[in-house]
């Protein structure tokens, strides 16, 4: 059963259900990026839109993901990692370090929350393994990433902090999917006119 239309449940739903997708036949080709109008484009933005339109919940553009952050802070909806209390359903953003560039470069959905300063996230566009390409990668994926610096253990090193912050969408009444233009209406037929006798 479905969790309900225009909820953070719903949107982690939609974004677990496309785990494992890869982009092609071409390079960045996507139904995400059709549905946004920016195929072959990068798409971890687009799977985020895409994501958000099926479940019903609305976030700002953010196929450009600098854009997609400032419209959260601007919205007052956005938490710095290092103080965020992050939630399930939040958008998350992220500067890979030593990437060649130096601004939020990449997005994706919060899944899960950890206790040790990790988040479970799904991300459009990033490699399964920490070798490729994680931000531009060609597939979706669950992924763990680190948003408190201090996120190890014993047992296990800290992670490499990569969020900058998360946006955190009104959850609430769901909206309206896009539907296409209707068709047009072909003229009115005229009746013929009766005459009364």
């Amino acid at each position: 059963m479905s969790a309900e239309q225009g909820s953070a449940a719903r949107l982690v739903e939609v974004a677990l259900a496309e785990v494992g997708t890869i982009e092609g036949p071409k390079d960045n080709e996507t139904k995400y990026g059709k549905f946004t109008k920016s195929n072959f484009q990068p798409w971890c933005g687009s799977f985020v839109m895409w994501c958000a339109d099926q479940a019903g919940v609305k976030v700002p553009n953010t196929v450009y993901t600098p854009a997609g952050a400032q419209a959260f802070i601007k919205a007052e909806a956005w938490q710095m990692a290092e103080t965020a209390t992050p939630e399930i359903g939040d958008i998350v953003y992220f500067d890979f370090p030593n990437d060649g560039v130096d601004r939020i470069s990449h997005v994706g959905i919060v899944v899960g929350v950890n206790v040790d300063g990790t988040v479970d996230t799904v991300e459009g566009n990033t490699a399964p393994d920490k070798k490729g390409d994680q931000r531009n990668g060609g597939e979706a994926c669950r992924k763990t990433r680190a948003y408190k610096k201090k996120n190890g253990s014993k047992l296990r090193r800290s992670e490499l902090v990569s969020i900058v912050g998360f946006g955190r969408p009104s959850f609430g009444k769901a909206i309206a999917k896009k539907v296409e233009a209707p068709a047009k209406k072909a003229a009115p037929v005229k009746k013929a006119a009766v005459k009364k006798k």
